[in-house]
């Protein structure tokens, strides 16, 4: 059966009870729900560890799909305890961890709204992100930043809208990024959504968000790295940029 992925009606849910409905030979999990995001699109899957019913912990290194995106797997650390098929358990996820995920997420975003160049790759970090951009245009980093930061401090808010994967294949010039594809398969896919009415920004997005923009904190372009002829890679920080400091 297929999970139900909590995370994706709820990104800030960090706790939930499940049941164990699949072992794999490796150890993997498969639960009936979930509140932990699995790897895909950029964003490393959740950490964290489920309680069992005794109060013991076992402690969760990755959390990955399986075959296709219908599948999560809960991986253990090396070590830890088994469970076993139809036992119940609760989820913790590593909230802080998951925190930082989603603020460099939705950087993610707002550097695109930015820079309005096709994107080739990105990868989402807890303290540093990067987006690849197909340009070959030269442009000042702390400019940049000072765009995105006004982003930041309008508190715009965050959102998701849902459309059919039927409205995304009709519709294929909302995707922004050139090499990942949003997921399709599960009968709806999502649209994050920025500012009032998305006036600042809309595109097909799998991953977690926080809520409003205000939320993501001081962030600042570190470096743009030329990559090929017509690629630059951004890397997003935390934080003032070291001359500000």
């Amino acid at each position: 059966m297929p999970v139900n992925a909590l995370f994706r009606d709820d990104f800030y849910l960090s706790t939930c009870q499940a049941t164990v409905t699949a072992i794999h030979e490796d150890g993997g999990i498969e639960l009936d729900q979930t509140c932990f995001y699995a790897t895909s699109g950029g964003q490393p899957g959740d950490t964290g560890f489920l309680e069992r019913a005794d109060g013991s912990k076992v402690q969760l290194g990755q959390t990955k799909h399986g075959q296709d995106k219908s599948i999560i797997i809960h991986v253990p650390l090396e070590g830890e305890a088994q469970v076993s098929a139809g036992e119940k358990i609760t989820l913790h996820l590593d909230w802080d961890r998951r925190q930082k995920l989603m603020r460099m997420h939705t950087a993610c975003h707002l550097l695109s709204v930015v820079c309005q160049w096709p994107i080739t790759g990105a990868a989402v970090g807890e303290d540093e992100s990067r987006v690849d951009f197909d340009m070959s245009e030269i442009i000042d980093k702390d400019e940049v930043t000072a765009k995105m930061m006004e982003l930041v401090n309008a508190a715009h808010p965050v959102f998701v809208e849902w459309i059919t994967d039927e409205e995304l294949l009709a519709n294929p010039g909302i995707v922004k990024s050139k090499n990942v594809r949003p997921p399709i398969g599960l009968g709806r896919v999502s649209l994050v959504c920025i500012g009032e009415n998305s006036a600042i920004d809309s595109q097909p997005c799998g991953g977690t968000h926080v809520s409003t923009t205000k939320e993501i904190g001081e962030i600042h372009i570190a470096k743009i790295e030329k990559k090929g002829k017509e690629n630059r890679r951004f890397r997003i920080r935390f934080g003032a940029p070291a001359s500000a400091a």
